[in-house]
């Protein structure tokens, strides 16, 4: 067992007062026991952690959408986890605590904006995906943007509805960022560009009908892009956001912050864009404060001269190299008809981690 990293989790949550000051702790419905539970178990919207009261009302009055909406958050940490498989923050959660992301999303932050980004796209495409497949009798599909067909095709299947679920991740994740500070203007702007990215990406998908695949008739409907294409385009937005600075102007509610783009000379963000106003800390260091948890140990690329490669994860501290033996199918032979024979090799690689 790594105890320093045991001592590192340990610490984040003693320290959990402070880190769900203005955290999304609802996201933490996303792992552990109420996730694998929910699809034996019905869900108790009074069970889930961190909701405020117009979310409480949307879980009681859509309980049969949450579970898409769970789902939703998973499948956004999971992207989130392979967009930065090889960063130094590689989108690390902490299995038993509410603030599944530790004191990370405590600052202003592009990993904040591409984490929140990432969720409400995750909530929109689960949802969108669900109600297509027809497991929520208050959704299905989407019959208000077929317009006319097309030359040699024809309208078919089920178009999925993505106004539907971007409706719902609006309404259900935005629902807590109602404050006047500039945090909460943050997170309304890149849940927003996170949803955004689902409509932008909507393309038509066709099947051929006729014999032996003539294509002599095509039906096509309206479909989502795999969420991989989402994630890629939000990891691109992540490396080139904005970095804003807050401004405080007085309203007949009181004060309120509002974010201004820092540098005048660049292209202002668009609604399309990520955008932040603190600075990240290097993530080389285990720090419980910043929630950082180092990358000693961790696995690097001896031959990338980019932020996965040894020299730059391992923030200069070098590196170790062990061999390490692995069992895998080889000489593999296809039988007429049909099966597929293999024998199995035993290969010796080099693994590079971080000291």
């Amino acid at each position: 067992m790594d105890y320093h990293l045991l001592g590192l989790i340990l610490s984040f949550l003693f320290n959990g007062t402070k880190v769900l000051a203005g955290y999304p702790i609802w996201w933490s419905l996303a792992l552990g026991q109420q996730y694998s539970s929910l699809g034996s178990q019905p869900l108790l919207c009074g069970s889930i952690p961190g909701l405020v009261p117009k979310q409480l009302r949307f879980c009681r009055n859509y309980i049969e959408i949450m579970p898409s909406v769970a789902e939703g958050v998973k499948l956004g940490i999971q992207e989130c986890q392979h967009q930065f498989r090889g960063r130094r923050w590689n989108c690390t959660t902490i299995e038993h605590s509410l603030a599944i992301f530790g004191p990370v999303l405590d600052k202003a932050t592009r990993e904040s904006a591409f984490v929140h980004a990432i969720a409400s796209a995750g909530v929109a495409f689960a949802v969108t995906r669900s109600c297509a497949e027809g497991t929520s009798t208050i959704c299905g599909c989407d019959s208000h943007h077929k317009g006319p067909p097309g030359d040699g095709w024809k309208w078919g299947g089920c178009s999925e509805d993505a106004d539907f679920g971007v409706l719902v991740s609006r309404e259900f994740a935005d629902a807590r960022e109602n404050r006047p500070d500039a945090r909460s203007a943050m997170n309304r702007h890149n849940n927003e560009a996170g949803r955004t990215t689902i409509l932008d990406h909507m393309h038509l998908k066709c099947k051929c009908h006729g014999l032996s695949g003539s294509c002599e008739v095509k039906t096509c409907w309206w479909a989502q892009p795999d969420f991989r294409a989402i994630g890629d385009y939000l990891k691109d937005k992540y490396d080139s956001a904005s970095e804003m600075v807050v401004e405080k102007h007085r309203e007949s509610r009181g004060w309120v912050e509002t974010l201004r783009a820092k540098y005048a000379l660049f292209k202002p963000p668009t609604e399309r864009d990520l955008v932040y106003y603190e600075n990240s800390p290097n993530f080389c260091e285990p720090n419980p404060e910043t929630g950082s948890f180092g990358t000693r140990d961790r696995t690097c690329n001896v031959t990338s001269h980019g932020i996965d490669g040894c020299d730059l994860l391992c923030c200069g501290r070098g590196h170790n190299t062990r061999t390490e033996k692995r069992k895998e199918k080889c000489h593999c032979i296809f039988h007429w008809c049909c099966y597929v024979s293999c024998q199995e090799c035993t290969r010796v690689y080099d693994v590079h981690t971080c000291k």
